[in-house]
């Protein structure tokens, strides 16, 4: 069994690109039917957020895998497959089992040491499960993945100061506009997202805050955690009127700030400045309305530009964290080792004792009768010529089996030999089920 990932992040792909794979709510659904149709893929769990979109799966044929998860992003996202390349990055085994570590520690963010993503990764997780698509191996590497990025939050500093694309946006309004007294504010979209940006803006000194969301009640209720005010999704555009920052997070698939519903407005505004940042994947404001007079438009990519003051301290805790991920990637390899080389093995013994046994029955009936003596002489001779053929690929298995190549090793013994290694590999699939740490 072997463990693939397939995606594309903020360090492959812009905003625009990576807003046709974003894939939530029944577009998600259909991802999983997608996988679990596919006999190649074992279990599958996809991780969306705002910087990525990723697939994780297991596969018994590592290319067959791959090709399930390359021609599903391609089919989703329209993008033809020599263009998909150029965005997409599908790490071996080894290195696709790090990854999700680094992921869920924040390190592999856009503000490094950002907290929400451990738990998009835990929900993503557990979305998975209830779609019936997650299976025991990933249920092992995702559990293990969630406690990585616990210890790492727990033993460095890395989120000594808490960052998030949130803080990122507040910071971004602070340099541009210099103060944020007095100004106002309107955050479309009522999600956690939203609300984490509400609470820095109102820290640094934003005197009014109105809420807008496609559920109106929702916003209601955000609005008044923060002694602001709602408005309803449909009057929005007349809002953009009086305020000065605009700041967008929805779940839209779609502009919800464009050219028919809002430009006139905005032109109204005679040149003032009026500061939009976008943090949602897909995008929620249409970056051709930065052509008014006026109209400062950031998109989530621009955030990247946002100094940390504590870059320095967490240059070194990035080092503190990267030892804790190779030491805990150690002891997982060591652990899914088993999955992939142990049934190789068994299955390999299994084939030479068959082979053994068939030509030494040829042998004796061909031979006639022999004495006792004569039969165990021939049978030990079997037996060290099988026994000596099998022993380096054995040790050298064992020896690569918690390596970056293990994997494939195992891969090429089982095709060499063809080996029929189902029933072993589903003892070891029942252990994943066992082993959560």
């Amino acid at each position: 069994m072997y463990v693939l990932v397939g995606g594309i992040n903020h360090t492959t792909a812009p905003v625009d690109i990576r807003e046709k794979f974003a894939i939530c709510g029944v577009n998600l659904d259909n991802a999983y039917d997608y996988f679990k149709n596919h006999d190649v893929i074992e279990g599958a769990v996809v991780l969306n957020t705002c910087n990525r979109t990723e697939v994780y799966a297991t596969a018994r044929d590592i290319e067959k895998g791959m090709k399930v998860i390359e021609g599903f992003l391609e089919e989703y996202s329209g993008i033809c497959c020599e263009e998909l390349k150029n965005y997409l990055y599908q790490p071996n085994c080894y290195d696709a089992i790090l990854h999700i570590f680094k992921v869920a520690s924040g390190l592999d963010s856009m503000i490094v040491g950002e907290d929400q993503i451990l738990g998009q990764v835990k929900e993503a997780h557990q979305m998975a499960i209830e779609a019936g698509a997650s299976d025991g191996v990933l249920n092992a590497l995702f559990q293990k993945a969630i406690n990585v990025g616990k210890k790492v939050r727990t033993n460095t500093t890395i989120s000594k100061q808490p960052l998030s694309i949130s803080y990122a946006a507040v910071e971004l309004a602070k340099k541009i506009l210099g103060n944020l007294t007095n100004k106002t504010v309107i955050v479309i979209g009522a999600g956690e997202m939203s609300e984490l940006t509400t609470e820095y803006l109102m820290i640094n000194g934003v005197q009014s805050v109105i809420v807008s969301n496609r559920s109106y009640d929702r916003a209601v209720k955000m609005a008044d955690k923060f002694d602001g005010r709602a408005v309803r999704f449909n009057e929005l555009s007349t809002q953009l009127s009086a305020v000065d920052i605009v700041i967008s997070c929805t779940a839209a698939s779609h502009y919800v700030l464009h050219q028919a519903n809002c430009r006139d407005v905005l032109e109204k505004r005679n040149g003032q400045k009026i500061l939009m940042i976008d943090i949602a994947v897909p995008r929620d404001i249409d970056p051709a309305l930065k052509d008014i007079a006026g109209v400062f438009i950031y998109d989530i990519d621009k955030l990247q530009n946002v100094v940390d003051a504590n870059y320095l301290e967490k240059q070194k805790a990035i080092v503190r964290a990267e030892k804790i991920i190779m030491e805990e990637l150690v002891k997982f390899n060591e652990w899914l080792a088993g999955l992939y080389v142990v049934p190789v093995i068994t299955a390999l013994k299994t084939k030479g004792e068959e082979i053994k046994q068939e030509e030494l029955k040829r042998a004796l009936n061909r031979l006639g009768r022999l004495s006792e003596r004569n039969q165990k002489i021939l049978n030990t001779l079997v037996n060290s010529i099988v026994n000596q053929l099998l022993h380096e690929p054995i040790v050298k298995l064992k020896e690569e089996a918690a390596s970056n190549q293990g994997h494939l090793y195992a891969e090429v013994v089982k095709k060499l030999f063809s080996l029929p290694i189902n029933e072993g590999e589903q003892k070891y699939e029942n252990s994943a089920n066992r082993n959560k740490g």
